[in-house]
This record gives C-alpha cells, structure tokens and sequence, in this order.
C-alpha cells in the first residue's frame, strides 16, 4: 500500500506504555490464548471474556522501536483513509459520518468495554466509539496466521472501523438486544451475519482505496489472505483440530473472504445486508 508521506489521522490516541492494569489470568497459553482470540479478533467484545483479568502494574518505560513508529505512522494513515471514504459515504446517503478514535496501546488497556490485554487482539468497543490495537498484533498476523504485509493489517483496521459504521447505522445494537432473548446458537448466527457485514465494509473501504490509486500489486491478496486466517473454522481447526459450526461468531474463512471481496467490488453500503442474505 502506498502510505508513506500521506496524510495521518488527528485521531489516534497514544496509550503505549499506560498500564490497563490488567492482564489474563488463569494461565491462558496456547489453545486457551486461540480461544481468546477467536471470540474477540476483529470485532468481539473482550468485555465479555475479560471477566478474570487481575490488576498489574509493571512500571517499566515504553520505548517505541523504529518498527513500531513506522506502524504507527501506517495505521494513522489507514484510519485517515477510512475517515475520508466513510465521510463521503455518508454524505451522499443523507448523514453525518462521526469519525472513531483509534487507541495504541502496549501490553494492556482500559476501555468502556473493560480491560483487556493485548492478546484478545485488536477490537472496537461501542461503548466508546474507540479501536483499540497493539501494534503487536503485526507480527501475531504475520507469524501466526500467516498472512503478512501491510495491507493485512489495513483490512484488520477496516474491519473494525466497520464494526464502527455499524454502530453509526444502529445495526450492532440490534444485535446485541437480541442477546439473552435468543438461544445462543441463534444469537451466535446474527454475530456472524455482523461480522461479515463488517467485512463487506473493509471491502468498501478498500474499493475506495484502490480508486484512490493508493494499493500496490499483492495488497487485495493481502487482505484476503488475512481474512481467511481469522476464519471460525480456520482457527478452530487450528486449536482443536475440528470445528463446530454451532459455536461460530465470525463466519468461516470462505465466507470472510465472500464478503469482503463483495464490499471490494461494490463499494456502496447497498449490497452489504447480511442479516437478509439468504446464503452467507
């Protein structure tokens, strides 16, 4: 992606080196630390999960590496684009676009949605209107879900700045009113339905970017590659070696990739309902 000397957001927030004075307990590693992620990657509310985290306070300095800068820069950059793209959206459907502020963060954070540490993965909380994102998490995409490069990560920003034009358009609170009176099996299928939605509009971003001549060759493939990673049944596969499809919140890696594509190639809000698709 052809970020360098563009313009960043105003709205990012630098915590790095803060204490959310909290981090997981109970010994979460390996297939526990899957778990984690699957429920709260792109989207999930840690909240929910967070309910064990104790209180730390490590007290030792933040120092950002050059890496970390230039992520920094890049994820600025990113989210500007998403400000810009989402603007104009709204504006021709007749609204006001209120940007989300995007938080940087090191270790552990505080948000309305509880604390949370950095291994629950980069998320969104309605609560606050707020992304929240170790830089960190780069390298967890590159190295464990093997799907590196720049424009990964771009889709992993545009994904939850989807989760935030859901909440503008008050389809998450539809959601999640739902919750406690449904089974969960059926809650479990409207998550996916938003999800995927959220999805479709990373790919609506990213057909903007790409009009904006901004994308290099490989970056569509980027984000494909990313959004199969974070597939339900990718992941579970990986964590225990079988799926269950009851249990999916996200959507499988075909369906990720579906429907981000179909935001990529249509780039209006129009062609994302789907909560009235009648095959996901």
């Amino acid at each position: 992606m052809k970020w360098q000397g563009r313009r960043g957001s105003s709205n990012v927030e630098d915590r790095r080196g803060m204490s959310g004075k909290a981090v997981l307990g109970g010994g979460i590693g390996g297939v526990g630390l899957i778990i984690v992620i699957v429920f709260t990657l792109l989207g999930g509310n840690p909240g929910e999960l967070l309910g064990g985290l104790s209180g730390t306070d490590s007290g030792a300095p933040y120092e950002e590496t050059d890496q970390e800068r230039e992520l920094a820069q890049f994820v600025s950059v990113v989210l500007a684009d998403t400000e810009d793209v989402w603007t104009e959206i709204f504006r021709e459907e007749g609204m006001q676009y209120k940007e989300p502020t995007l938080v940087l963060y090191s270790g552990s954070v505080q948000s309305a949605c509880g604390a949370a540490g950095s291994s629950v993965g980069p998320f969104y909380c309605p609560g606050d209107q707020k992304l929240y994102i170790d830089l960190s998490f780069y390298q967890e995409l590159q190295n464990n879900f093997k799907a590196p490069g720049d424009f990964a990560m771009a889709y992993v920003i545009a994904h939850e700045v989807g989760h935030h034009v859901q909440t503008l358009l008050g389809t998450s609170q539809k959601v999640n009113a739902l919750r406690g009176k449904v089974s969960q099996e059926e809650y479990n299928q409207n998550s996916v339905k938003l999800e995927l939605q959220a999805d479709y509009y990373a790919g609506v971003w990213a057909h903007h970017a790409e009009g904006m001549n901004v994308l290099e060759e490989g970056d569509l493939e980027e984000a494909l590659t990313a959004a199969s990673a974070v597939g339900d049944d990718t992941i579970q596969k990986r964590a225990q070696g079988y799926v269950v499809p009851e249990s999916f919140t996200h959507g499988t890696s075909e369906q990720r990739q579906h429907w981000f594509y179909r935001g990529f190639q249509s780039g209006n809000l129009q062609n994302g309902n789907t909560f009235n698709a009648g095959d996901l």
